[in-house]
């Protein structure tokens, strides 16, 4: 008898961390309460409203391993949560799957309620059990209603002391007589100077022998000065994988850079159909893995399968559960809200998660490529770091080829939400890259409303005396206007100079210590918040400001102290009316102080409205250029050159061995 395909196990945290618990388990009950107030001169009938009242249980003392759960006599506990319910409608639209198994083994007395939901959220009790002994329930269930959304879950209500969940898994339908594909998947981590972060992922991978079945190798491109080999724990998880890992040393090519090594590797090594992209700093849920693998291996065409990204310090919160492109802007976002907290909401009581959303692209951070799809478009564009992951999907796009942001699968990272890249030496790769993904991709004659939206965020910096990212940024339309022939030697060049560029503009500088101000302000400056930059008032402020820092002189005292100090909340158009302000970076670390230029407000300005307009007016010209060689620059041949590849060593070599 074939063993049944596992879609997904039913998995608990490897420990009783209460902040991602949530993400696992739902204990809680929700309660709607009704309340009733008179109200005078209303007449003689109350006034009746309603809210949701939540009763918190704690869940630690339930787990039992990864595969176990023992609730409390008369404890009912869901498992309609983020990595245990299952997302039938993603199963449908994409797989060769038409309906799931639910095998749930437990001990004792109990009762298992299976539900489902639909796009809308309304949910609905499909089948239900009742259990006295050990044993094994399965509930076989259709994908009849799950067109535009919907999931399957069960809850657990215990009638006795002993009971338990001992495991479950949602199965592939036994009538389908499927077979695992036995494809592979080579996972591809790309690493600078985080060797302990590394360290800990290769452990995490090595711990769950179910995952580690389906990985052919484990490739690490050090690009750091600081090596993963040198880390204490590096012998024991290189152990634990059991020869499949491999160490590369590599030239800082940036994240591009290192993820087309991987690519390329896996190619040449020719015995993966897959690779997995992980950023280095993740803290990876193995089954999330497993279950991107065997959802690849069901598709019904090849499909670049992503997995979401929570916040490391912050745990049941997502970042984004779909992300898509505004061709117009051309500028990335999510179509869904950002920053979801599971805990505060969980599956069953957030209506728009249960829709099924199709994305754009998926971050690099988890994402898993057919290795066909690589062959057949091409590696990562030569951009050193952001935009290559959105670019490489449209690119698959173009090309027939789909992405899916699949629930259930994912890590967590260090969140974005106390930095600000775009203002420090990151500016440049920003926005050379999306004016390079929108040459390539834009269906807009000129690009759409991108030539505006480039203007308008450097009028915005100059206003706010960032002169630092407006020349990086003016750097960047250089770049582009030169054509794709640079991007691959720029990969190398370009960031010391980047570097090397900060030391002429004073706010490129973290101040940690306000003392050294003399009479510094000792609170800091809020102001109103009524913008002045929306409908007809937009052209009062920019004509008053542009005169201001353009031709009026600063007052004789701005360089030697900031004026005021401004909170990271405070909003930016207060900025213009100082001459110096110290305003809080975004992770609260320091000041860059800004000091207002008229000579550097006039020349970036000029060069800022000549350069945008010159790139729109070659529009035409300039996408036909970069769209000609973009197979030329993601090429192997090209990416070996630029990485001074001449022959890929075997997947499985020893990772004391340093290659390439």
């Amino acid at each position: 008898m074939t063993q049944p395909i596992v879609l997904q196990k039913i998995v608990f945290p490897s420990t009783t961390d209460p902040d991602v618990t949530p993400l696992y388990v739902d204990p809680d009950e929700w309660s709607q309460v009704v309340r009733s107030r008179k109200h005078p001169g209303r007449g003689p009938d109350d006034i009746e409203s309603t809210s949701l009242r939540l009763t918190h249980h704690n869940v630690a003392p339930m787990l039992e391993g990864r595969r176990g759960l023992k609730p409390g006599l008369h404890e009912r506990v869901s498992l309609g949560t983020y990595f245990n319910a299952f997302p039938a409608s993603y199963w449908r639209r994409w797989t060769t799957i038409n309906g799931v198994r639910l095998s749930v083994s437990t001990v004792g007395a109990g009762d298992i309620i299976v539900y489902r939901s639909n796009a809308r959220g309304v949910i609905q009790m499909v089948d239900s059990a009742s259990v006295d002994t050990e044993g094994t329930t399965t509930f076989d269930l259709g994908f009849d209603y799950f067109i535009d959304g919907g999931w399957y879950w069960f809850d657990v209500v215990s009638r006795s002391d002993d009971f338990a969940l001992t495991e479950a898994e949602w199965q592939a339908p036994p009538a389908l007589n499927l077979v695992e594909s036995g494809k592979k998947l080579t996972i591809a981590i790309t690493t600078l100077n985080r060797t302990s972060y590394c360290v800990e992922l290769l452990s995490t991978i090595a711990s769950d022998p179910d995952a580690l079945a389906g990985i052919d190798a484990v490739i690490v491109v050090d690009q750091g000065t600081q090596k993963v080999r040198d880390e204490p724990r590096f012998a024991e998880a290189e152990a634990a994988l059991g020869g499949r890992l491999r160490v590369i040393d590599q030239i800082n090519a940036g994240g591009s850079g290192g993820f087309s090594r991987g690519m390329l590797e896996t190619i040449s090594a020719g015995t993966s159909d897959y690779v997995m992209l992980l950023d280095d700093d993740v803290v990876a849920e193995p089954e999330g893995i497993r279950r991107a693998l065997t959802f690849a291996r069901l598709c019904t065409s090849p499909t670049i399968v992503g997995g979401h990204m929570f916040d490391m310090y912050d745990k049941t919160k997502l970042h984004a559960f779909a992300e898509s492109i505004d061709t117009y802007n051309f500028l990335w976002g999510p179509v869904t809200p950002s920053r979801h907290d599971f805990g505060a909401s969980n599956l069953r009581q957030t209506t728009w998660i249960h829709q099924r959303f199709d994305v754009a692209y998926n971050g690099w951070w988890m994402s898993l490529i057919p290795v066909e799809i690589i062959r057949e478009v091409g590696l990562s564009l030569p951009v050193f770091i952001k935009w290559d992951d959105a670019e490489f999907s449209l690119r698959a796009q173009e090309h027939g080829y789909s992405t899916v942001s699949l629930p259930g699968a994912a890590v967590w990272h260090v969140s974005w939400v106390d930095k600000d890249d775009s203002r420090d030496w990151q500016a440049f790769y920003h926005a050379r890259n999306r004016l390079v993904a929108a040459l390539l991709h834009s269906p807009h004659a000129h690009g759409g409303r991108l030539a505006l939206s480039n203007l308008a965020s450097d009028v915005r910096h100059l206003l706010t005396m960032d002169y630092y990212t407006v020349k990086l940024r003016q750097l960047a339309y250089e770049s582009v206007l030169a054509g794709p022939g640079a991007l691959h030697t720029e990969l190398t060049s370009r960031l010391p100079q980047i570097r090397a560029l900060a030391k002429n503009y004073r706010e490129s500088s973290l101040v940690g210590d306000l003392g050294q101000f003399d009479n510094f302000p000792s609170t800091s400056y809020v102001g109103n918040d009524d913008s002045p930059v929306r409908g007809i008032k937009v052209f009062r402020f920019l004509l008053k400001n542009f005169v201001r820092h353009g031709l009026k002189k600063p007052h004789a005292g701005s360089a030697d102290r900031p004026d005021v100090h401004l909170s990271r909340a405070a909003p930016w158009w207060i900025v213009p009316s100082f001459d110096s302000v110290a305003i809080t970076n975004a992770e609260g670390s320091g000041v860059a102080w800004h000091v207002r230029d008229r000579a550097k407000f006039r020349s970036l300005l000029w060069s800022s409205v000549t350069k945008n307009l010159r790139y729109r007016r070659n529009w035409s010209r300039l996408s036909e250029a970069y769209r000609a060689e973009l197979p030329t620059i993601t090429s192997e041949a090209s990416w070996r050159k630029t990485l001074g590849v001449t022959d890929s060593a075997p997947a499985a070599q020893p990772s004391g061995t340093p290659a390439g």
